[in-house]
């Protein structure tokens, strides 16, 4: 009887341990940051990209790895607020966080350069 009892007391706390797994990238306040830029009047663009910037730092200050898009929707930014030279870097920096975005991001670099 007393066997049995510590076999269910051990599957017990077994089943109680954390199964979870820390996401693979950091996220922080993005899904935040798009909807502020897609509703378009509550942020300028120089807040909109310190929320992305303060995201990037953020996640470099926790050693995790940037999400996926955050550096192409900040380089997005940077080409509308008319700079350029910084807009490309950030898209640079995408591609070689992520390579298959470079297609994409190819084509959005050339319309921003012949509007």
């Amino acid at each position: 009887m007393r066997n049995i009892l510590l076999t269910c007391a051990m599957l017990l706390a077994l089943s109680a341990c954390k199964t979870t797994t820390e996401p693979l990238y950091y996220h922080g306040e993005y899904n935040k940051a798009v909807y502020t830029y897609l509703k378009g009047d509550t942020t300028t663009p120089q807040e909109q990209i310190a929320a992305l910037q303060t995201i990037i730092q953020d996640a470099a200050a926790k050693g995790k790895k940037v999400a996926p898009g955050i550096h192409a929707h900040l380089g997005l930014l940077y080409f509308n607020a008319g700079s350029s030279a910084e807009g490309e870097q950030q898209f640079a920096q995408e591609k070689a966080l992520f390579p298959e975005s470079a297609q994409y991001l190819d084509f959005l670099l050339k319309s921003k350069k012949g509007a």
